[in-house]
């Protein structure tokens, strides 16, 4: 890590930038950027000229953003400036400009090793080296000087000099290569359509290609033609399955060309499976970068074939939502994400076929946008992003998941034809430009003939989850003599009562004989606009049926269970993989808010283990089962329960000894509670080994480093047979999989190294982590079943802001997330007074004027450790009958 802080002004503020936007607007950037020495490890900056063309109020005085190496020279309309009257910081002072400016910049910039700007990586398999550039939302400053803000777009003209037997791409199409001396050319790439910086895009390596050709025609008839392409690491081309990404492609350009009737804008369609990224994925129009964990080189369940369809369908919905429309500012970061969050989980059901989409969303995208809307920092879906560590942020649960949801919602609300006709004038109207929420609820109340402002005030503008329930009277025959349905809900920031609109389907399923799954009987639509509404349709029915109050998951909302459908549900569960995934996320969140004992939610995930045949669900389901007993329960209980559900674990594997989805499943959740488990049979540990051993069994790549991991954790093995594993097979997971792996050995020097590692940002060496190898060690370190780790509480609270100054953003994120001291148990009494909970709270008393986005990361360590405690707290009453 270097020894610098970060440049005091880096962090853009909105007001900084809306004055920039009213002053100057830019034309056009020419980037030539020189990776031909990229391979040399010696070689940390690469060399490049910046050309800007740009409009001004004639005497102008502004900035660029730059976060580079060096600036050699800046010349402002051919007149050469003073360097150290220009050079500030993370910024360029550009003065006195006149109505019509070309700025020049020749300069250097830093390979990363954090993905954020160009990142350069060696690949342990063949010591090949490759690069990639990724910077949302802020990190193209990292590359070459930029106004790095989204309203103010420019067409790139793009060239990059790079070794000739290299595979080298930008957004635009390659126009030509000029031959230059020795084993270096020169590539050109056509200008684009005006676009934000932070989708511009550069990739170079002796990437492995693929290509096709999709043809196809709006829904008004205008013929589309796109070259398609697709390249990942040389090493990992066996494990590239092009045909199937290449289908899924071609039907979502179908789907988005029937839907949106615009045809596609960007010219090629290329899509690259990158190392060491941040991201899912990212929309860079004409050339999207991926991680590359959508290269399967282990066996891959059904659901990880869905989630990389519905990554490829969200990055594809951007081409539109984001690229060809952006919003002015990140306050309406959601005009994109929510929007390709819904619209992508919606092609993947419509377009593929895979026919588990919204069961997956219900199960695991909801999970994360509940989560994050209830901390105190949460924020309306239309959040108030002050400055761009703010930004960086606000890729969260509300952003995405939470957004998606309430735009289902709204297509229930509107119709899904009206929603969808709102789409397509939206584009007509706003292509090539930035927009704001009233735009787009100018065009949706428009084609659903509605005022939107009220649903928009009540659903976007607002923050915290409702709680929907059921309230019934019965009758002495056991029937319904009376239904309501209720809302209750409040903003965790204020605790204000927010109620808003909601159009839903409530569900009567009829209990069945010999625990069969219960049966629909009944759904019928429910409006409920203020706090409660009758529900006359449940009238008459059987008390002993199981209700579920947001049936087909149509809006967004923490489900209040009654104990007949809880008992249900948790027993013989309700029919249908839908059904059943929007139960048991229910009987989830009942037990993260500590109204429901671990005990039971993981009685229902086992009994349900061969009844969910959705994957995802599946594995989210067991997820859930071991944060329960691992964090949820009582430490007097844990070990027999831990035991309990690992043996249940290893009895279904036995059972499996062909490898399925649902046996990947279950190996994976095994080998994440042996590596937590305070003392697994030995005979358990042998069996883990064995399988290590032997191919036939299956395990492949990743599940092989997950059961190292945890064996490492029992010292079942050592640096040695580790270090000896890796370079048997020397890859990019087996690299991540050793460093996780070397820092989950029970060894308090072991732990003190990777702590140290993780604060400095480099390894014992001073060679910088990577990201991934980072995340790595600090996922090891937390693997500590023996507690050898010790007590670091005071350090971290210590170092965590001197951290924050001198990492970036994304790396000091990991970090403070990573370490923060968490590991509680309720043994000191009240929740509220446990020495943990103090020391967090005496922090943000004491650290008022620490940076918002560090404060942030606490204030959600401090909710997740106090949700911990009281979930402890109610399996403890549970457990002595006072539950």
């Amino acid at each position: 890590m270097s020894s610098a802080l970060r440049p005091p002004n880096e962090n853009l503020r909105r007001d900084e930038a809306a004055a920039r936007s009213a002053a100057v607007r830019t034309h056009a950037y020419t980037l030539q950027l020189d990776f031909s020495e990229a391979a040399d490890p010696a070689q940390l900056s690469y060399p490049l000229v910046t050309q800007i063309s740009l409009d001004a109020i004639p005497g102008t005085s502004t900035f660029l953003d730059y976060l580079g190496h060096s600036v050699q020279s800046v010349q402002i309309n051919g007149v050469e400036q003073d360097l150290d009257a220009v050079v500030n910081g993370a910024r360029l002072h550009l003065r006195g400009l006149a109505q019509t400016n070309t700025v020049r910049i020749a300069s250097r910039s830093l390979y990363s090793r954090s993905g954020e700007g160009v990142h350069r990586f060696v690949d342990p398999a063949d010591g090949l080296t490759y690069l990639y550039s990724q910077n949302e939302p802020a990190d193209c400053r990292r590359i070459f000087p930029c106004f790095d803000q989204p309203d103010l777009k420019a067409r790139f003209s793009t060239s990059i000099t790079a070794p000739t037997a290299w595979h080298v791409g930008s957004n635009g199409a390659l126009l030509d290569v000029e031959e230059a001396t020795g084993a270096n050319s020169t590539r050109r790439f056509a200008q684009t359509e005006p676009m934000s910086t932070y989708i511009a895009t550069f990739l170079a390596g002796p990437y492995a290609l693929w290509s096709d050709h999709y043809a196809g025609s709006t829904a008004s008839g205008e013929d589309v033609q796109i070259p398609l392409g697709l390249m990942t690491r040389a090493s990992l081309a066996p494990s590239m399955d092009a045909e199937e990404v290449f289908a899924i492609t071609k039907r979502g350009l179908d789907w988005f060309h029937t839907h949106f009737d615009f045809a596609y804008p960007w010219g090629k369609y290329d899509q690259a499976f990158v190392p060491e990224y941040n991201l899912g994925a990212m929309e860079n129009p004409g050339l999207v970068t991926f991680t590359e964990h959508y290269v399967f080189t282990s066996p891959a369940t059904q659901a990880q074939h869905e989630q990389r369809a519905n990554t490829i369908l969200h990055e594809m919905c951007h081409m539109w939502f984001g690229d060809l429309v952006t919003m002015q500012w990140w306050d309406d970061l959601w005009l994109k994400e929510s929007f390709a969050d819904y619209v992508g989980t919606l092609a993947v059901d419509q377009a593929t076929d895979f026919t588990t989409a919204w069961t997956t969303f219900a199960s695991r995208r909801k999970a994360w946008a509940y989560r994050q809307d209830q901390f105190p920092t949460t924020h309306p879906i239309v959040a108030d992003i002050v400055d761009l560590e703010a930004a960086d942020q606000n890729f969260d649960g509300i952003t995405y998941a939470k957004g998606a949801s309430v735009l289902k919602q709204l297509s229930a609300f509107v119709g899904q034809d009206a929603f969808l006709a709102a789409a397509r004038s939206y584009f007509r109207k706003h292509a090539w430009g930035n927009t704001t929420l009233d735009d787009f609820l100018e065009e949706l109340s428009a084609a659903s003939g509605r005022d939107m402002a009220g649903w928009a005030q009540a659903w976007l503008t607002t923050a915290g989850v409702n709680r929907l329930s059921l309230e019934t009277s019965v009758g002495q025959d056991g029937t319904i003599t009376a239904a309501r349905l209720l809302q209750d809900g409040a903003d965790p920031r204020s605790g204000e009562t927010v109620l808003r609109p909601h159009v839903v389907r409530v569900g009567a399923y009829t209990p069945q004989q010999d625990l069969e799954p219960a049966t629909l009987a009944s759904s019928f639509e429910v409006r409920l606009e203020g706090a409660a509404v009758d529900v006359p349709e449940l009238v008459g029915r059987p008390a002993t049926e199981a209700l579920l109050p947001n049936d087909e998951d149509l809006s967004y909302a923490k489900l209040g269970l009654d104990p007949v459908t809880l008992d249900t549900v948790l027993s013989a569960g309700l029919d249908g993989e839908l059904a059943r995934a929007i139960s048991l996320a229910a009987a989830w969140n009942l037990t993260r808010d500590g109204l429901l004992s671990p005990e039971r939610f993981v009685d229902g995930a086992v009994a349900h283990s061969g009844l969910i045949q959705d994957s995802g669900v599946l594995a989210q389901v067991f997820s859930q089962a071991n944060t329960g007993l691992f964090e949820y329960s009582t430490e007097s209980a844990r070990q027999e329960l831990v035991s309990r559900w690992v043996t249940f674990l290893v009895t279904e594997v036995l059972e499996s000894p062909e490898p399925s989805d649902a046996r990947t499943v279950k190996l994976r959740c095994l080998l994440g509670a042996l590596s937590h488990q305070k003392t697994p049979v030995p005979e358990v540990l042998d069996l883990v080994a064995s399988w290590v051993k032997d191919p036939d069994f299956g395990l492949g790549e990743d599940l092989t480093w997950a059961a190292l991991t945890a064996l490492a954790a029992h010292s079942r093995v050592d640096a040695e047979q580790l270090q000896a594993s890796r370079d048997a097979a020397p890859t990019a997971v087996s690299q991540t999989g050793l460093s996780r792996a070397l820092a989950a050995r029970p060894d308090a020097d072991v732990k003190l190294a990777a702590r140290e590692a993780a604060f400095r940002g480099t390894d014992a060496d001073g060679v910088a982590l990577s990201n991934d190898q980072l995340q790595a060690t600090l996922d090891g370190y937390g693997v500590d079943p023996s507690g050898v780790s010790g007590d670091h509480d005071a350090e971290y609270w210590e170092r965590i802001e001197e951290l924050w100054a001198r990492q970036s953003q994304g790396q000091a994120t990991r970090v403070v997330t990573g370490l923060f001291p968490g590991d509680a148990n309720l043994d000191l009494g009240d929740e509220s007074t446990h020495p943990k909970v103090l020391a967090a709270q005496a922090w943000l008393r004491d650290h008022a004027q620490a940076p918002q986005a560090l404060r942030r990361l606490v204030l959600e360590g401090l909710d997740d450790l106090e949700r911990r405690l009281f979930a402890q707290g109610y399996a403890a009453r549970a457990a002595a009958g006072r539950g």
